[in-house]
């Protein structure tokens, strides 16, 4: 059991120069152990997400990893909100940590189970991803990113339709998910409703502006409406 001293209580806050300098040397080696073994042992997450607010980008960029290795529920709003930080860093730092986030908010054989999936999803083994997907919903039916990889699963199966309802399922449990919201929108693409994946599209870019290739689309679609 560690005890934790006065400077290091929960509501206590981080001196961003000693956050930095404590776990920069192990993430730029790529030691994530080592990382998570230093933030484990000295700050809490609510500690860390206060840093994301820091003055200094390098702060906020080094909070959001940090978030990555043990971020909760807790962290997805404020991650975001990072996702509209004025450096794109931040911002793609926060995607990941977002990412890394979603994928262990599950019971933990829901856990296990969409990892399992994806392996398979990976692999092109789509039936056998999506019946992980599926056990993953049933043992945790609160379980967002396990609706969000059935609704690729689903995608890639050529089945837009079962993937929406998916997509809607996991944006019902975890608004701020990008990844649904965009997923939706390519669906109702491949379906020629330009009208519900341009919309689709818009909400995905107001969650994340910056998400990749989704303003490509976005103008090809209304280029497309503007010929009908």
């Amino acid at each position: 059991m560690r005890f934790q001293t006065a400077l290091e209580s929960p509501g206590s806050s981080i001196n961003p120069q000693e956050f930095i300098s404590t776990l920069e040397p192990s993430l730029s080696q790529g030691n994530v152990e080592e990382a998570l073994h230093h933030v484990r042992s000295r700050w809490s997450a609510a500690q860390i997400l206060e840093l994301l607010k820091d003055k200094s980008a390098d702060v906020r960029k080094v909070a959001a990893l940090a978030l990555a290795l043990v971020g909760d529920n807790n962290a997805v709003a404020p991650l975001a909100v990072a996702l509209h930080d004025a450096d794109a860093m931040v911002s793609q730092v926060a995607e990941h940590a977002l990412w890394s986030v979603w994928f262990r908010l599950g019971s933990a054989r829901a856990v296990q189970l969409v990892k399992c999936g994806n392996h398979h999803l990976h692999h092109g083994n789509y039936v056998c991803a999506l019946e992980k997907f599926t056990h993953a919903i049933h043992e945790d039916p609160r379980f967002a990113e396990a609706y969000n990889q059935r609704a690729i699963a689903h995608y890639l199966c050529d089945r837009p339709e079962d993937s929406i309802a998916d997509c809607k399922s996991a944006l019902a449990l975890m608004p701020q998910h990008f990844g649904a919201m965009s997923g939706m929108g390519h669906c109702h693409a491949q379906l020629q409703q330009w009208r519900e994946a341009k919309h689709c599209y818009r909400l995905a870019l107001a969650i994340h502006p910056r998400l990749e290739g989704i303003e490509g689309s976005l103008e090809e679609i209304e280029r497309l409406l503007g010929h009908i």
